[in-house]
């Protein structure tokens, strides 16, 4: 395994550190108001998974976006260093989030992984890892409360 930068210029994976920074770039800059940008990092067939949804195609996947950013106050990324196999690439991650229903809207920490497979320039295949109570049902007002109360109850 390999570290993206050091991918040799001949290689038939030779873009996917490009895509991986254009992956960076797009993260932290997508909005409600950009999901055109998508189109610029992912296949027209993608397949898209995390623990909330699973999605096939970039046109499925923009209308998640959608609806996932439709309360969205602010969101950046901090990327961790990526391992990369050929066109398959881990990229640890950790997103910072204002949300208008989530947290009295005051900023959450979610750590996750992005697993990303690429293919011809473009990511066809993404599939996040995170903690979906970190980053929604600890958050909310009522069940936030009981979920951590279970947490440390089983810890």
């Amino acid at each position: 395994m390999t570290i993206a930068s050091t991918i040799e210029v001949d290689s038939q994976y030779a873009a996917t550190p490009h895509v991986v920074n254009r992956f960076r770039e797009l993260f932290n800059t997508l909005d409600k108001g950009n999901l055109n940008k998508l189109a610029g990092v992912y296949a027209e067939h993608i397949h898209f998974k995390d623990p909330l949804s699973e999605v096939r195609g970039l046109d499925e996947l923009t209308r998640y976006f959608a609806g996932s950013y439709q309360n969205v106050i602010a969101s950046h990324f901090v990327f961790g260093r990526e391992v990369v196999d050929e066109g398959t690439v881990t990229l640890p991650w950790t997103m910072y989030l204002r949300h208008k229903r989530i947290n009295g809207r005051r900023e959450i920490q979610v750590e996750g992984i992005s697993h990303l497979h690429i293919d011809c320039g473009k990511v066809n295949y993404h599939r996040d890892y995170f903690d979906a109570g970190q980053m929604l049902y600890e958050n909310l007002p009522l069940l936030g409360g009981i979920i951590r109360k279970i947490k440390e109850h089983a810890g």
